[in-house]
């Protein structure tokens, strides 16, 4: 055996689990940044109301949060939409 072929080897295990997500990080990432973007909107909202912020940020942070909550329902119901097909199996 070719020691090269080894140290290939050793290398693709220990770089493989970089490249492959982990579903729980990306569910948790996606619900802080959901969050985030919820929180933003909110504080954005609160200055236009009391401070008299720039009404085209607020614009854009409604826009964003649309956008979110849209993405989110979406979400929702592709989950569902599984949950009901795998119900739906044979057993």
């Amino acid at each position: 055996m070719d020691i090269r072929n080894t140290l290939v080897a050793q290398n693709y295990a220990a770089s493989r689990s970089a490249t492959q997500p982990d579903p729980a990080a990306s569910a948790l990432g996606a619900a802080q940044d959901f969050m985030a973007t919820l929180q933003a909107s909110e504080n954005t909202a609160m200055q236009a109301m009391t401070e008299g912020a720039d009404p085209h940020q607020l614009v854009h942070a409604l826009a964003q949060t649309e956008l979110a909550v849209q993405t989110a329902v979406t979400v929702r119901d592709k989950v569902v939409e599984a949950y009901q097909e795998i119900l739906r199996m044979p057993v």
